[in-house]
């Protein structure tokens, strides 16, 4: 296994509204698994795919890190599996009943019920999107 090259990370932020005239000094090194990946044990990558959680941050080819190991709640962003089909979307509980929620009005929400059984298959912690 080859070395992870030692990138450089600044220990000041950057604004994204207003330029700033200076650069903050280096802080050290940021390794992106040290920052990522809680449980190494309990997490993976997966791509997304289709645009239902757009509204979320979440675009078509985005890799999703998934912690497994993470309980799942009201609120957050998992992936799941309905009748042997994975799709990635936001747990709601709404009047008693639990929901698969995209983040797109043009998708329809899926209510968990006992016919239409969901597994969770861990919670979305990062993603990570390449802009060029």
């Amino acid at each position: 296994m080859a070395d992870t090259p030692q990138i450089p990370f600044f220990a000041e932020s950057v604004p994204a509204g207003f330029p700033s005239p200076t650069m903050g000094e280096i802080n050290g090194t940021l390794d992106l698994n040290q920052l990522c990946v809680r449980h190494p044990a309990a997490t993976y990558y997966v791509r997304a795919r289709g645009n239902s959680m757009t509204g979320a941050g979440i675009d078509d080819g985005d890799i999703l890190v998934v912690d497994r190991s993470l309980e799942h709640t009201h609120g957050s962003i998992v992936i799941a599996a309905i009748a042997g089909e994975f799709t990635v979307k936001k747990l709601e509980q709404r009047n008693g009943k639990h929901w698969l929620v995209p983040a797109n009005p043009d998708y329809a929400p899926v209510e968990i019920t006992q016919e239409q059984m969901a597994d969770i298959f861990g919670v979305v912690t990062f993603v990570i999107r390449q802009l060029q």
